[in-house]
């Protein structure tokens, strides 16, 4: 514990931080312990200049919150205003000697922080000090400081340290989500009592048929996003498995089931967990050397990675106090990020999101969130938010190019995978939700109201059936309100002068 930890500059890791002061927490000790890892955020700054503020990332302080230049005076800084970053946190025990825990804890052995780093290292590491349990008459301390980071309300209990464990999540996947302001605000619109009041406002009825429009909606969404046009029948079937969401627990058996149900064609795809490395990108030209813009899970990790994912999957829905939309971003950004599958990962990691708010009753009226459709409008936010967690990767990995033109990946990066800050990916989905409910079902429900207002003027003036006004309709969308001569010609050929005049009024009246 005699090394120099906090460092004064103005930079980090090629990052120009606001100001000049010292650089103390997590970011230090990443600095002194060469942790090689991608930055992580937030860096806390000291200022020489008496100010303290927050950042785009940067958490600076005034000089009296320099800590004491030892390893557990910086530790017990990051634990405080930085919350439990269980990356740092796994990377710096599997470098420290189980002697410089040992000393923290024999130094202070009833303090909060030494026994919160102390539960940290044993079950990070899965290793038993020589150290004897607590005293029982400490009162236990939460883990998880739930005014920096959401944590669950009650955690399992752990009588040797006397601390309870209110992660999100297990060893095997933990993810962790700051309580952003952004993400406080969402919280307090109550997002979910407002879309649940649509039915109220609109009748069951409406709903129900909104609901139907805009499940179809978001599955040719979500393929769309991959960059598919799929046949009706194939959109309709996988909206019917959206529809559904929720209604079957999360498994690995459930997770290849789905995977079944989105890849068409099968004959020269490898079904279930991959067997082999995986990226997204492209191919050099020349080469075709593969270039990387995200690389998944080595193969050998998935079976371990997908447990914990649905063990913490389990523990979110069970808990009442994290938030539907936060959980759903933990679970199905997690999934993507691993990639277990060789294809159909972006379309499973969608129907998560649906899954999460199902389970969770976020919406308690049947209404299936489009979230696809929403994400399809923001799709550069959504390539961003996907590229923010993927690149700072790339220089971690250590990767050779297989002779499949694939990658193999040489280093241990499990960790990579279930140890990650989630805040942006919250914050993305959270801005899909509001889109769905302020801008989406509105617009479907107004296009509903209007489309049986022109059907009933059209019933009454010129009698046609169902079938042709909805016809009449798409076909009159295509070609600004209009009905083009071809049609007239064709499907709509009973139709005389007076009642075409009729029907373009009553639809550029009413549309």
């Amino acid at each position: 514990m005699g090394n120099r930890i906090s460092i004064e500059s103005d930079v980090f890791r090629g990052i120009k931080l606001p100001e000049n002061g010292f650089i103390v927490g997590y970011a230090a000790l990443m600095n002194v312990y060469d942790l090689k890892i991608p930055v992580q955020y937030p860096i806390s700054i000291v200022s020489k200049k008496n100010r303290q503020y927050y950042k785009d990332g940067f958490l600076v302080q005034t000089i009296r919150y320099l800590p004491e230049d030892t390893l557990y005076k910086h530790l017990t800084f990051a634990l405080k205003y930085e919350g439990v970053n269980l990356l740092i946190l796994k990377k710096l025990f599997d470098v420290l000697n189980e002697e410089d825990i040992a000393q923290i804890v024999e130094h202070e052995p009833t303090s909060q922080y030494s026994r919160r780093i102390w539960f940290l290292f044993e079950w990070l590491l899965d290793k038993k000090l020589n150290i004897d349990d607590a005293d029982p008459k400490v009162k236990y301390s939460k883990l998880v400081d739930s005014r920096i980071q959401y944590a669950l309300d009650e955690g399992e209990k752990s009588p040797r340290h006397r601390i309870e464990n209110n992660l999100l999540g297990t060893k095997e996947f933990c993810p962790h989500v700051y309580r952003s302001k952004k993400l406080m605000g969402f919280e307090n619109r109550e997002l979910g009592k407002e879309q649940n009041q649509f039915q109220n406002r609109f009748g069951k009825s409406l709903m129900q048929r909104a609901s139907a429009f805009l499940l179809l909606a978001d599955s040719k969404a979500s393929f769309t996003i991959e960059g598919e046009s799929p046949r009706s029948q194939r959109l309709v079937g996988w909206s019917k498995v959206i529809g559904q969401a929720g209604r079957i627990d999360l498994s690995k058996d459930e997770l290849i089931r789905l995977q079944d149900v989105v890849i068409e064609k099968k004959k020269h795809i490898q079904m279930g967990l991959r067997k082999e490395g995986g990226f997204i990108g492209e191919h050099d030209y020349d080469t075709y050397e593969p270039i990387p813009e995200h690389i998944s899970a080595h193969s050998k990790d998935l079976e371990e990675l997908i447990d914990g994912l649905i063990d913490s999957n389990n523990k979110l829905i069970q808990s009442q106090s994290i938030d539907a939309v936060v959980s759903a971003a933990i679970i199905a950004f997690g999934f993507v990020f691993i990639h277990p599958f060789v294809d159909g990962n972006g379309r499973i990691h969608r129907y998560l999101i649906h899954h999460l708010l199902a389970k969770k009753q976020f919406s308690n009226q049947g209404l299936v969130f489009p979230v696809s459709a929403s994400i399809l409008n923001k799709i550069d936010d959504y390539r961003s938010v996907l590229e923010s967690y993927s690149n700072p990767l790339l220089e971690y990995i250590e990767w050779n190019t297989t002779s499949k033109h694939n990658v193999e990946v040489k280093n241990d990066t499990k960790d990579l995978y279930r140890y990650f800050d989630c805040t942006s990916q919250a914050e993305f989905l959270y801005e899909c939700v509001v889109d769905t409910i302020d801008n989406i079902i509105p617009k479907e429900i107004e296009y509903l109201q209007k489309y049986d207002e022109f059907k009933r003027e059209i019933e009454n003036e010129i009698g046609l059936p169902d079938n042709q006004i909805n016809l009449l309709v798409k076909f009159m969308q295509q070609n600004d309100g209009k009905i083009a001569k071809r049609r007239l010609q064709k499907e709509f050929k009973n139709l005389d002068n007076i009642e075409t005049e009729i029907i373009e009024k009553k639809f550029q009246e009413i549309f």
